[in-house]
């Protein structure tokens, strides 16, 4: 079965509605992994809208939907998630950087309570399975399809993922801040050999200094990454809000003049793992 990746929200921070943010899109972050009749959501940021419609058309009744975080732009989305209404649907939600007692269900209900919100997590009707885990840890979610994470560098946590299939290997690596002339000896492991790997590029390497502390990596060390880590394919994402799409057009050159295994990641965007 053919192994793909769909970007549905690509950007970081916040949703971008206007016309500036077109081309690459302005929705937060959600990508798509589809092994065939298996459907994978990494994230549920404002992209998962469009996501949940597929899905219902599609009519897939179940899926696994693998959180990094639970920052608002990663999981603001959620609460518009169609199938989760859906009784006859199954979505195993799980997450690996929550400590001190609170799992990702409550976080996922506090956000859909009054007086912030009028649906409560509980109108949900569709067989909702939550998962907390220790990034690092590695699960089959099938027989043939293998889960290895690794904690990331962002405040609060995040967790890097790595999914196995076929002999092949996509990994979503968002968010993370690296240490200039230090490779993230966590990312390397996770990332070694990948067919694709998707990479929190909110920064250019000019932009870093004014941002350090804030959780986010550049372009320029994804692409270091990716070369020491003999990475096939690299996606740009997380592109930050003040990123338009005049920006991001010079961040898409320079890219792939620097590498020519990089593409910037764009809302609609499908790549095939062969």
């Amino acid at each position: 079965m053919p192994f793909t990746v769909k970007f549905w929200g690509v950007r970081g921070s916040i949703a971008c509605a206007s016309p500036q943010y077109v081309k690459y899109g302005g929705n937060t972050s959600c990508i798509e992994v589809n092994l065939g009749d298996r459907r994978f959501v990494l994230d549920a940021g404002t992209g998962i809208r469009g996501l949940g419609h597929e899905f219902l058309s599609d009519d897939v009744r179940e899926a696994h939907m693998l959180l990094t975080h639970t920052h608002w732009d990663h999981i603001n989305g959620f609460p518009f998630f169609a199938p989760a209404f859906d009784a006859k649907r199954t979505v195993h939600i799980m997450a690996g950087h929550l400590t001190g007692g609170v799992g990702i269900q409550d976080v996922l209900a506090s956000q859909m309570t009054a007086p912030t919100f009028p649906v409560p997590l509980d109108a949900m009707k569709a067989n909702l399975r939550f998962e907390d885990f220790t990034a690092g840890e590695s699960f089959q979610l099938y027989p043939d399809v293998k889960v290895r994470t690794a904690p990331l560098n962002h405040p609060t946590g995040a967790t890097g993922y790595r999914i196995e299939y076929g002999g092949k290997a996509a990994c979503y690596v968002t968010d993370t801040e690296h240490v200039p002339g230090k490779p993230d000896a966590n990312i390397l492991g996770l990332i070694e050999g990948a067919d694709l790997l998707i990479y929190d590029c909110t920064y250019t390497d000019d932009e870093f200094p004014a941002k350090v502390g804030w959780g986010h990596s550049t372009w320029q060390e994804a692409v270091r990454l990716s070369r020491a880590a003999n990475v096939k394919r690299l996606a740009i994402f997380h592109h930050d809000p003040d990123h338009d799409d005049a920006f991001m057009e010079k961040v898409e050159a320079e890219a792939k003049q620097a590498w020519s295994g990089t593409v910037v990641a764009r809302e609609g965007m499908e790549l095939m793992l062969d």
